[in-house]
């Protein structure tokens, strides 16, 4: 029998629970980081078209966003996997330190192949920053619970929209700035908010966390990075170097190679692989990680090219094309405000990615429609049903594969599903803008051959002498246009630029029209997503609840609290 006295209390139980105040603390720091990799996304939408041409790389302007891509998408599950070990704080401080150094050395940048190494840099940083924001909210707040915190979130990205291309035209547009070229200040705009971002972090942040020891899964590392690379490379570079040259023939056989070791290192680490092949015999997972690279392909791919279309064949300045992205902007906001509060009532997410991935579809076939004159008030009402989609599509996928995973998993879980969305992100934009520019030349070159026949256009050849040998330099060769610097578009008059901008918009058709083959296999994939009741606690609460029934029969059966703490862990 034993004595009351010398018997083992019940474990206590360790503080999981989060006050209302408490949550709004945490997201203070959380929106902080969010902010700044928000703004840079804004900003670098309306100022990549100058920065491109002040370095003389407009046609290679898809380095530095494939770069950043490339980065943030092999950096996504290493944030996830370290903090699942060690915690949130310290990588989240980490990215946030690496964002800052690579903003500044960007500002730095001389030409377009060191603004590509840099923007990479940046990318390891912006890799941690999302993500682990998306984890830290599954940590501390239950999935019926999120949609009161989403508008949160939402404010940050909405103000980072309207803010970020105001900044970004306002910079791009300045010759000088203190005495240094106007568009750097994109990127050392990144630096005090960065700080800022920083301290605040550093304050608040503050998780509960029991430290595991397990193995890291470097070699799938390692084999990620040379699966991705090469891969991604060529998906940039094949249309210069030819799709079955040399140099890209060597580029898949280095990928495959890379992606085959990635596929044994994760079977060989099991549980401790960077991205468990365990979890994706997970229905929900699975459908999350196929939908999400199919929206970021349809998404960043698609998108890229609305901005160029704005500045070139509307001739909207880079501030102005920014501002006329905020019909997007609000679409998203409210996409996901609507689709937050509805799960939040009724429990239910599955039909929202369903109606999301429909309206993307059919923005994706009007955008394939639009051209040199249609009418800029259409091109904003397709924005707006774009924005509406991905709304409804992003946040509730999310919450679909975090409520899905045991608590421990969390991190792991919502990496991937971010890890594919940028991996289709990165591909989508590498390969999208590599097409465009690929047919630009062809199309532009058979626009001015049907303008030339006409008399506006030989009258306007006659009567701008100046203009006409600026034409006759830009499409020396065929037809066709200088496509490293097309500030020299500005100088014509409508007439004699009008062909060009229908060039252009025929070129951008072709994007379109991709992304919309890739959305209908989209649409299909999210029919599969189940509908699993959605937990009324958060991973912290599971964690703990997990913890507390451990120590409590550990040695000692029948002991108080055993049964009830079992049966709660397993409801």
């Amino acid at each position: 029998m034993s004595n009351p006295e010398t018997a083992a209390p019940p474990a206590a139980k360790p503080n999981a629970e989060f006050t209302h105040r408490q949550i709004l603390t945490i997201l203070g720091g959380l929106m902080m980081g969010m902010f700044l990799a928000a703004l840079d996304q804004t900003i670098m939408a309306t100022a990549t078209r100058t920065i491109a041409d002040d370095l003389h790389g407009f046609d290679m302007q898809a380095w530095a966003t494939t770069a950043f891509l490339i980065t943030s998408t092999i950096s996504t599950p290493l944030y996830g996997k370290l903090s699942d070990i060690y915690g949130r704080r310290p990588f989240f401080l980490f990215a946030i330190g690496i964002f800052i150094v690579g903003s500044m050395l960007c500002g730095l940048s001389q030409n377009m192949y060191e603004l590509a190494g840099f923007r990479a840099i940046q990318g390891l940083g912006a890799g941690g920053l999302m993500s682990l924001a998306l984890v830290i909210i599954g940590d501390i707040v239950p999935p019926r619970e999120r949609a009161r915190y989403q508008g949160l979130f939402l404010a940050v990205f909405g103000t980072a929209s309207v803010i970020g291309p105001i900044l970004g035209g306002f910079f791009a547009g300045a010759d000088t700035i203190l005495w240094v070229d106007g568009w750097r200040w994109v990127f050392y705009l990144n630096v005090p908010i960065g700080i800022a971002a920083m301290a605040v972090v550093a304050r608040v942040l503050h998780l509960p966390h029991q430290r595991t020891d397990h193995r890291i899964d470097w070699p799938g590392a390692l084999s990620l990075i040379v699966g991705l690379v090469p891969l991604l490379t060529v998906a940039e570079q094949g249309r210069a170097w030819g799709w079955g040259s040399g140099r890209a023939l060597a580029c898949y056989a280095v990928g495959v190679i890379g992606i085959v070791a990635f596929i044994f290192a994760e079977r060989a680490y099991k549980d401790e692989a960077l991205l468990p092949l365990r979890l994706f015999r997970n229905r929900t997972v699975a459908v999350g990680a196929t939908s999400s690279t199919i929206l970021g392909m349809a998404m960043f791919g698609g998108l890229m090219t609305v901005p160029l279309y704005l500045q070139i064949v509307k001739g909207s300045s880079a501030t102005m094309a920014g501002l006329q992205m905020i019909p997007f902007v609000f679409g998203i906001m409210a996409g996901s405000i609507t689709a937050g509060q509805l799960i939040a009532r009724t429990g239910r997410y599955r039909i929202f990615p369903i109606i999301g991935s429909s309206l993307m579809l059919v923005a994706l076939g009007l955008f394939a429609l639009i051209g040199a004159d249609t009418p800029l008030w259409q091109t904003m009402l397709i924005m707006v049903v774009m924005g509406l989609g991905l709304g409804g599509n992003m946040q509730p996928m999310i919450t679909a594969v975090q409520n899905a995973v045991g608590p421990r998993e969390i991190g792991v879980a919502t990496s991937s599903v971010t890890f594919f969305r940028s991996m289709g992100g990165t591909l989508g934009t590498a390969v999208f803008l590599s097409v465009l520019f690929n047919v630009l030349p062809g199309k532009i070159g058979n626009a001015f051959k049907s303008a030339e026949s006409t008399t506006d256009f030989q009258a306007a050849l006659a009567a701008n002498p100046d203009q006409a040998k600026i034409l006759q330099q830009a499409t020396a060769g065929g037809g066709s246009s200088d496509l490293s610097d097309t500030s020299w578009i500005n100088k014509l008059t409508d007439v004699l630029a009008h062909p060009f901008k229908v060039g252009f918009s025929d070129g951008i058709h072709v994007v379109f029209l991709m992304a919309f083959a890739i959305m209908v296999i989209g649409l299909i994939v999210v029919f599969f997503l189940p509908e699993i009741p959605l937990s009324q606690r958060s991973a912290q609460q599971q964690r703990a609840d997990d913890i507390l029934a451990a120590e409590n029969s550990d040695g000692v059966p029948g002991e108080v609290g055993a049964g009830p703490l079992t049966d709660k862990v397993n409801t």
